[in-house]
């Protein structure tokens, strides 16, 4: 049987770490159960996790069990460290998704179940802290019936040593109507109802439940045979090696560690692996394989599939990387909605700072360090202000900096609303190049994308795909704030060189220069990040709701509503909600529900006010212009945007 790789989920305090030293004791993995609160416990190795009680990256251990391998990786529960569980999630073959018995169901529940649900990882639930006051299990199956799914069945009395009780049976013949015949039939058999069960869970069809205490230990021992029995893998070990990586660390002593999940095959030290970076083919060779368990980690000649593991000699390949036959790259949807501006002394070297900073976007890529040239700034994006103490905890601890940050801002970005055709032209003395791109608005979410129309007779494939290559190369910079723009088709219309003059750039600053001189002539718009809110409260707090909604400029659809409660879901800027969960939680007096997920971006609510507020002059951007450059008499001279499109020698 192959290696199976449980994920372990839950919103913050819900007990999960505690649930994970638990299982790692009884499969004999560690000797002794460390506690969060002692600050001892072996996936929250880091120095960070341990003083603040909360699990910030995604560590791994080892488990037997019964002869079986499990890989158990620890998420993060808190919301700001949210792209590091999404990058592990994709290499999961399970999940245990831990619910507090007496919180019940909370905001980052739910964003981690609809994770699960979208990329279709077998869960099980396990409701925990039955021992505490206020514990209620049936409440808490209620609040996971009616948040995240109807198919949640109970383990607990239901299904023990590989039997399948009649009330998990009634819960599968529900589901489908040749199963109902055979339950009415009286079929008991149940080597056939364990093995249906296990099709339903990985077919993502029934979600198995159980409860107890991870700190007083009950229940967790029947959960893990539970687990065991109920999950299957089945891996191709025969076929060409395949993986992904899902983490990039570096040592202690800098060298970078790339996080695989082996997928097919077998990999060996030494074997070449190859993978894209960018437009290109990367061929390396593994240096060295090591089996990582929480802090600790042992070489080794070589994996299998179903295995999770490091190796070093991949210079390039990032978090979602495709590796060998495994050839697609996953894109990754917890995006950061803000922006901070990195604050060191002067005594600092601005490029070791900036250095240290591109090692950490290596670790964690949605930090999308940018460094701003003409400002000698470097800025981040990140999810929120606890985010930003553990990065000042870690540049401290790791590369000696003392640094600090600027007030997170909203991360705005620019668009366009019209179609306009951008002209550039670049000939200096013995420079030559011309680009003509058509510019459309496209569909939100859609970033840049580029095609072609230009023949290769007037233009070859080469440089054609340089132009392309140059406009993804970064971010560019929109008229309105000088934020990135994004949403826009680009079309290479014409282009043109130089047998003798063009010369490596030229193309870059034509492109660059038609893509600004098209942004001149565009309705320009400023676009804002929004949240997706769920927001359950009772009855009484329901008008003061949806009145705060509307002050912050959202919209929601019409309440769901008994009795006693309403369910309320709609659309609103996150510039408006960032501090909501605070102030429902004061007037709700913490019974009010909130669940906000990024709902991507949208046309900004007070457009004038922020642009004013940035205060960006699009003239005195010297890394973008608008203007084209004209050669007379030897000598190049600048044209601005506006008369530009005369001269042009393709028109």
């Amino acid at each position: 049987m192959s290696p199976t790789t449980i994920g372990m989920f839950a919103h913050v305090d819900a007990g999960k770490t505690t649930f994970a030293e638990q299982l790692l004791y009884h499969t004999q993995s560690i000797r002794e159960r460390g506690r969060v609160d002692h600050q001892d416990a072996t996936l929250d190795s880091h120095d960070i996790e341990r003083a603040r009680g909360i699990t910030v990256f995604a560590d791994q251990a080892v488990m037997s069990y019964k002869e079986s391998t499990y890989y158990l990786i620890d998420t993060p529960g808190h919301v700001d460290f949210s792209p590091e569980m999404e990058r592990a999630v994709q290499v999961m073959d399970a999940a245990i998704l831990i619910v507090s018995a007496v919180e019940g169901v909370q905001g980052h529940t739910e964003t981690v179940w609809q994770l699960l649900h979208k990329h279709r990882i077998p869960t099980f639930f396990f409701i925990n802290k039955t021992d505490r006051t206020g514990a209620d299990v049936d409440r808490v199956i209620g609040e996971i019936r009616m948040h995240l799914t109807e198919d949640v069945c109970m383990l607990t009395g239901h299904f023990a040593d590989g039997e399948v009780g009649e009330p998990l049976m009634e819960s599968m013949a529900e589901r489908d109507e040749s199963l109902l015949d055979t339950f009415i039939a009286g079929n008991v058999d149940q080597a056939f109802w364990l093995r249906t069960l296990q099709e339903k869970i990985r077919g993502h069809q029934l979600f198995p439940c159980a409860s107890g205490s991870a700190l007083q230990d009950i229940g967790v021992t029947e959960f893990l045979d539970q687990l065991h029995q109920l999950t299957i893998t089945d891996y191709e070990r025969q076929a060409p090696f395949g993986g992904r990586v899902y983490k990039i660390r570096h040592d202690r002593s800098g060298v970078r560690l790339t996080y695989i999940k082996a997928l097919s095959g077998t990999l060996k030290v030494r074997d070449e692996l190859c993978y894209t970076n960018g437009d290109d083919q990367v061929c390396e060779k593994v240096t060295r394989l090591l089996m990582v368990n929480g802090s600790k980690s042992h070489p080794v000649d070589q994996a299998t599939a179903g295995d999770l593991f490091a190796v070093t000699g991949l210079s390039a390949a990032e978090a979602g990387q495709g590796l060998g036959s495994c050839t697609d790259k996953l894109a990754y949807e917890m995006v950061p909605t803000l922006t901070s501006k990195v604050i060191f002394a002067e005594s600092l070297n601005a490029k070791d700072v900036l250095k240290a900073f591109q090692i950490l976007n290596a670790e964690d890529p949605s930090l999308n360090v940018i460094w701003e040239e003409t400002l000698q700034e470097i800025h981040i994006h990140v999810m929120g202000l606890i985010q930003l103490e553990v990065l000042q905890q870690l540049a401290g601890e790791r590369f000696q900096f003392d640094i600090a940050f600027g007030s997170p801002e909203i991360l705005y970005k620019e668009t366009i609303g019209s179609t306009v055709i951008g002209y550039g032209h670049f000939e200096p003395l013995k420079h030559y190049a011309e680009v003509h791109l058509r510019l459309e608005p496209g569909e939100r979410g859609s970033g840049i994308t580029f095609t072609s129309e230009c023949h290769v007779n007037e233009l070859s494939t080469g440089n054609q795909n340089l132009i392309r290559t140059h406009l993804y190369e970064r971010d560019h910079h929109g008229l309105l704030t000088g934020m990135a723009v994004t949403d826009i088709r680009v079309t290479l219309l014409k282009g043109a060189a130089h047998n003798e003059h063009t010369h490596g750039g030229d193309f870059r600053e034509a492109a660059f220069r038609a893509l600004r001189q098209g942004l001149e002539k565009a309705e320009n718009i400023l676009l804002e990040p929004y949240y997706d809110f769920k927001i359950k409260v009772e009855a009484d707090d329901m008008g003061r709701v949806l009145s705060d909604i509307q002050r912050a400029y959202g919209q929601f659809d019409p309440p769901q509503t008994t009795t006693t409660h309403a369910v309320i879901t709609g659309r609103v800027p996150v510039a408006n909600f960032m501090n909501y969960s605070t102030e429902l939680a004061s007037f709700t007096h913490g019974r009010g529900h909130l669940h906000l997920v990024f709902g991507g971006y949208d046309r900004c609510h007070n457009e004038q006010e922020v642009i004013e507020r940035k205060g960006y002059r699009k003239d005195a951007d010297p890394l973008y212009s608008s203007s084209s450059i004209f050669c007379a008499k030897g000598h190049g001279y600048t044209v601005a945007w506006d008369e530009a499109e005369a001269k042009m020698h393709l028109l």
